[in-house]
């Protein structure tokens, strides 16, 4: 196990929970950039299950297993949000700032793939 692949799940951790605290604690600035949303229990719901995945990978353990199980919530965490920017930004149904996400996203990505 290296230590670049610790830092980097604990790295992607970590942008996981500040992601998903964002809402939770200025819903105000959250909304000024992504825009006004309708139904706040989905958003305070998606916010939640972002921020507890970021804690799982930041406390995952030191060590091979914990590395994968840290890359493989991080692949599939990236992998679903990435995936609803790019159906839902053409589509009008979320505002374009949400590409910024998804270039984010495409790092992350790009990142535990270079790690591999």
């Amino acid at each position: 196990m290296a230590a670049e692949s610790v830092t980097l799940a604990r790295a992607h951790g970590a942008f996981n929970v500040v992601g998903g605290l964002w809402p939770l604690v200025s819903l105000r600035s959250f909304e000024a950039i992504f825009g006004a949303k309708r139904d706040r229990w989905l958003q305070f719901t998606v916010a939640s299950l972002l921020t507890g995945n970021g804690v799982v990978q930041l406390l995952c353990a030191p060590t091979d297993e914990g590395v994968r199980h840290a890359r493989r919530l991080g692949i599939a965490t990236a992998s679903v949000l990435l995936s609803i920017d790019l159906v839902y930004v053409p589509g009008g149904t979320i505002p374009k700032t949400y590409l910024l996400d998804a270039a984010m996203e495409i790092g992350w990505l790009a990142a535990w793939a270079i790690r591999s």
